[in-house]
C-alpha cells in the first residue's frame, strides 16, 4: 500500500494496463524484415491498392503474430535451426486473384528467438509496379504495363467464361 501512495496516478495507469491485462504484457514476438525497404514498398501498395487487406494484415494479423498465433499454412520447417515458414493468404478481389494470384505473406518463425521474419508479399511483381508508377485498370481489374495485353486477355476471357 505504501508503495501505491508515492506513485503518481500516471504510473497506476500504466501500471495496470500493463500488468493486470494479460493481452497487452509487452513480451512476445518480435517483427523483423529480412529486406525492410522491399517490404514497406510492397506494404505500401497493398494499401494503395487493396485496403482490405492492409486492414487485416495491421490490426489483426500482426498482432497476432506478436502474440505467437501463427497464421496461414505451414510451408516448411527446419528442425535443425528451429524455424518454420508460413504463408498467409490476404483478402483480395476474386478476379485480381484468378489474374495475378493470390495475395500471401510469406514469414519464417525463428522459435528459440522469439523473431518473426516478414519475408514477402506476393505477387510482387505486380505490386512493385504499382509502387513505382500509378498502375492502369481494365474493366476495374489492374493490369501491369509490362503485360498489359496478356492481362487484358486474361480478364475478357474470364468475363466471357462468367457470362455463359
Amino acid at each position: 500500500m505504501n508503495i501505491l501512495r508515492k506513485l503518481d496516478i500516471f504510473d497506476v495507469i500504466w501500471y495496470n494496463l500493463f500488468v493486470f491485462k494479460g493481452d497487452m504484457v509487452m513480451k512476445g514476438y518480435v517483427l523483423d524484415y529480412v529486406n525492410e525497404n522491399e517490404f514497406k514498398k510492397l506494404e505500401r501498395a497493398i494499401k494503395k491498392y487493396n485496403m482490405l487487406a492492409f486492414k487485416k494484415l495491421n490490426f489483426e494479423y500482426y498482432p497476432a503474430l506478436r502474440n505467437g498465433k501463427f497464421l496461414g499454412e505451414l510451408v516448411s520447417s527446419n528442425k535443425k535451426n528451429g524455424t518454420e515458414t508460413y504463408e498467409l493468404k490476404l483478402p483480395s478481389d476474386r478476379m485480381f486473384t484468378q489474374i495475378h494470384g493470390e495475395v500471401k505473406l510469406v514469414y519464417t518463425v525463428h522459435k528459440k528467438d522469439e523473431i518473426v521474419m516478414l519475408e514477402n508479399i506476393t505477387p510482387s511483381d505486380i505490386l512493385l509496379e504499382g509502387h513505382r508508377s500509378e498502375l492502369t485498370t481494365y474493366k476495374g481489374i489492374m493490369i501491369s504495363k509490362a503485360n498489359a495485353s496478356k492481362d487484358m486477355f486474361k480478364i475478357d476471357l474470364l468475363n466471357m467464361l462468367q457470362d455463359k
